[in-house]
């Protein structure tokens, strides 16, 4: 299984990124799977209730990558974080199957009471660069949320969220015949 997942995420990465050249060059330099690989070595200490080892191996993670996820949280398959310095996912976040992600993208809280606090991110998902997603929030599958979007509330499945607050509203049928669509452009 773990070599299903390596190449798996290698796949993914050469999928989205026009710029990788061979998977090799994703293997070696791409710190968006490093930061996903270290997240799963991270995560099953986690489970093993080794919370002390498991965030100190994260902030490791973190201090090479510029990535930061929480152990505890809960992450799908073939996650792609695409130049990813300055991405937080937070310890009560799920982050659904083919996720794409930019840089600078927050997952985080509102609360520091011991609770669900971070958001939910259906499969499909394509999150642009330096957007943040706030709170217990859920956004559907084939969903877009813009660069710079601040999501506070949910969105449906086939959505677009753009704006701060982000304005939720349906893609249109020739946005979702792409699986993963440039969220630039819903600035």
């Amino acid at each position: 299984m773990p070599f299903r997942g390596i190449r798996e995420d290698i796949r993914m990465a050469r999928q989205n990124d026009p710029a990788a050249r061979s998977n090799a060059e994703v293997f070696l330099a791409y710190s968006g799977l490093h930061a996903v690989w270290g997240y799963r070595v991270a995560h099953r200490l986690w489970k093993w209730r080794l919370f002390l080892l498991a965030r100190i191996y994260s902030q490791i993670v973190r201090t090479f990558t510029g990535i930061e996820i929480h152990p505890g949280a809960t992450i799908g398959r073939r996650l792609f974080i695409d130049h990813g310095m300055g991405v937080v996912i937070g310890e009560t976040a799920i982050v659904g199957n083919d996720v794409l992600i930019y840089h600078g993208v927050t997952l985080g809280g509102t609360s520091s009471v011991r609770e669900r606090r971070h958001p939910t991110i259906g499969d499909r998902v394509v999150v642009g660069a330096g957007a943040s997603v706030l709170g217990p929030v859920t956004i559907g599958h084939d969903s877009i949320i813009g660069a710079n979007a601040v999501v506070v509330t949910d969105a449906p499945p086939h959505s677009v969220l753009t704006g701060i607050p982000a304005r939720v509203r349906p893609r249109t049928a020739s946005s979702a015949a792409d699986t993963f669509t440039d969220p630039a452009i819903y600035i």
